[in-house]
């Protein structure tokens, strides 16, 4: 079995090493300018394919003369995780066995970019990883095989991508074994009745509500963790919200002052309570501009005056 794999960032470094020992060459995104400096780095799919010895592919485009390099590999099957561009027919028809392609949702639901955040928001009780066939349509290639994963409601984007990443890993090899066994899973059409769509997050949605419900602002800390991150303001300057949790005093909250985001108190089993539009959010680490995260207590030790004063103003 003679395998390209192609994606780009951490959730694909753990399918790519799982079947290291099939691929013919690995093809993953440029590398991208980042920071202050906009120094350009390479994406851990490159980082994992230079320590693993496997050749290495980077083009701009997939254009007719990168397509028959790749085709000189003579590649039998295209696996995908998170490489972030559709494939055309004419790249696709390189591969005798097609493509198959990891997504960190249980489709139909979460088609689209960013499916581990979209879980956290809706506050689902499960999500999963589904590996579908490839289809020139985003998302909606037959199904080959899909594994659930059961959420406690304590995970962020970035340690539920972590446990996705590896049960997907999983998945990827037993799909490979069986087409090596000559023994391929049997495709099983999604239900477009039951899609559902995510969109790319944008650092604006980071940006606090407090006249919505505590428990929609408590899921996008975690959500958006570790990108954008939930972020609100305190006396005009930007403070970063990195672990909260609902108040679970609902009665406190009918009484307390009516304007959204105002800190109600310090409360030593919680930490920072503030007025949300329904339900109190109690803040347990958050982060000031120009300062290293902190928890609750550390930050009240540099603003005494904090109860009374109001977020997002």
């Amino acid at each position: 079995m003679r395998v390209l794999f192609a994606g780009t960032p951490s959730l694909a470094v753990p399918s790519l090493q799982k079947i290291a020992r099939f691929a013919v060459g690995v093809l993953t995104s440029p590398d991208q300018p980042s920071g202050r400096g906009r120094v350009c780095v390479p994406s851990p799919v490159k980082e994992a394919a230079l320590s693993l010895g496997l050749r290495l592919f980077q083009p701009a485009r997939l254009d007719a003369p990168f397509i028959e390099e790749v085709r000189a590999l003579a590649p039998d099957l295209l696996v995908v995780a998170a490489y972030g561009k559709i494939f055309r027919q004419a790249f696709l028809q390189v591969f005798p066995l097609g493509g198959i392609n990891l997504h960190p949702s249980l489709l139909p639901r979460f088609r689209g970019p960013s499916p581990v955040s979209a879980a956290i928001l809706a506050g689902d009780r499960e999500t999963g990883v589904t590996v579908q066939r490839i289809a020139l349509k985003f998302d909606t290639g037959d199904i080959l095989a899909q594994e659930r994963y059961p959420l406690n409601g304590n995970e962020t984007t970035s340690t539920l991508g972590e446990a996705l990443a590896a049960r997907g890993a999983g998945l990827v090899a037993s799909i490979i074994a069986g087409y090596e066994a000559g023994s391929p899973p049997t495709p099983i059409p999604q239900r477009e009745e039951d899609a559902s769509y995510c969109h790319p997050l944008r650092k604006e949605e980071g940006l606090v509500n407090w006249g919505e419900p505590a428990v929609l602002i408590e899921r996008k800390v975690r959500a958006y963790d570790p990108w954008p991150r939930a972020s609100t303001t305190l006396s005009g300057e930007p403070l970063l919200l990195l672990k909260s949790h609902v108040h679970p005093d609902t009665l406190g909250s009918e009484s307390a002052p009516k304007a959204p985001g105002v800190i109600l108190a310090a409360d030593k089993a919680h930490g920072l309570l503030v007025k949300a539009g329904n339900g109190i959010l109690a803040v347990e680490r958050l982060q000031p501009r120009f300062k290293k995260a902190m928890d609750w207590r550390a930050f009240m030790n540099g603003h005494p005056e904090v109860i009374g004063q109001r977020l997002g103003t």
